[in-house]
């Protein structure tokens, strides 16, 4: 299983707008592409002085998925995503492999 994290620092005037656009538009609109088979959104517990950080976690099944993700979809939704908020609320991602549950 795979994990595709976007972690993003959102400036504070824009955290409600930002927070509603993922929710209703964002999201939905990755989750469309059928690569993924969850997606959370989570903020991360830290002192900052310029914003609130949120942390994306989608999740699909193989390496090649998210591959196929890149490929097809992730331009397209990247560009959106920043026309709105590349100045704002800036991305860094990280993919990360489930090893094991328990």
């Amino acid at each position: 299983m795979i994990i595709y994290n976007i972690t993003v620092n959102v400036s504070l005037e824009l955290v409600d707008e930002w927070l509603k656009w993922m929710k209703d538009t964002h999201i939905p609109n990755v989750m469309k592409t059928n690569i993924f088979i969850s997606a959370n959104i989570n903020r991360v517990i830290s002192k900052s002085d310029t914003g609130i950080t949120y942390a994306i976690a989608y999740k699909c099944q193989t390496l090649k998925d998210l591959q196929r993700y890149e490929i097809t979809f992730a331009r397209k939704i990247r560009d959106e995503y920043n026309l709105k908020y590349a100045q704002s609320a800036p991305t860094f991602r990280t993919i990360m492999e489930i090893l094991d549950e328990f």
